[in-house]
């Protein structure tokens, strides 16, 4: 398990702030936000990014059947606060077998939604055809969402994009086939707005997924 910050985009090392340059740096990726290790799930957890983070901590609320949140981590520094969140949730998928969702909510081009995707970013714009209509919805924070499929990942998973209170609102489903799960019209909460409701988050081990963006 990372005990580092990294690069959103591809995982690799970051440099920290200092002499040089006043931002975070990937020798591939440039000036990025620093996505931070990720730790066990636990309500815990949940509590730090929500109270950490600019941006929503998208979650399916009532989880699907089964399912449990497996883990979250956010991108940014104490100064910045999290530019981007990702949230992972484990459960049976619609054709059987194990499914893996990440939900990842970014301003524009920290590219964390692009690497859980696999996809070169940052950001999903040109690989959706926004002409057609979208091919899944969901409420998110209450309003009806467009998702559109997201070209040019790899096999192994679905990708879906949009956006939601004026973010990119990514869904990464592992398998392929379990992103049948996007087609359900899910409910997406802002856990910032969750209250109380934080401490009934069901809890599973780790989502293996979560610790391998641009992988």
């Amino acid at each position: 398990m990372r005990g580092e910050p990294s690069c959103p985009k591809c995982g690799g090392r970051v440099r920290a702030p200092g002499l040089f340059a006043d931002s975070w740096q990937c020798d591939v990726h440039g000036t990025v936000q620093p996505l931070q290790p990720v730790i066990p799930p636990s309500v815990e957890a949940l509590n730090v990014v929500v109270h950490r983070t600019q941006v929503p901590v998208w979650m399916p609320w009532p989880l699907p059947v089964g399912w449990l949140f497996t883990g979250v981590t956010y991108a940014g520094d104490d100064r910045s606060g999290g530019r981007a969140t990702a949230v992972a949730c484990s459960g049976p998928g619609p054709l059987g077998g194990m499914g893996e969702l990440i939900l990842v909510a970014e301003e524009l081009g920290v590219g964390l939604g692009a690497g859980y995707a696999g996809i070169d970013g940052p950001d999903p714009g040109s690989y959706m055809n926004v002409e057609k209509p979208p091919q899944a919805k969901v409420l998110a924070a209450g309003r009806p969402t467009p998702l559109w499929h997201v070209a040019g990942a790899p096999d192994d998973r679905a990708v879906f994009a949009g956006e939601a209170l004026g973010l990119w609102l990514w869904a990464v489903v592992w398998p392929v086939q379990s992103g049948l799960l996007m087609y359900d019209e899910l409910v997406l909460t802002d856990l910032r707005d969750a209250g109380a409701e934080l401490d009934l988050v069901p809890c599973g081990a780790l989502s293996p997924v979560l610790l391998r963006p641009g992988g």
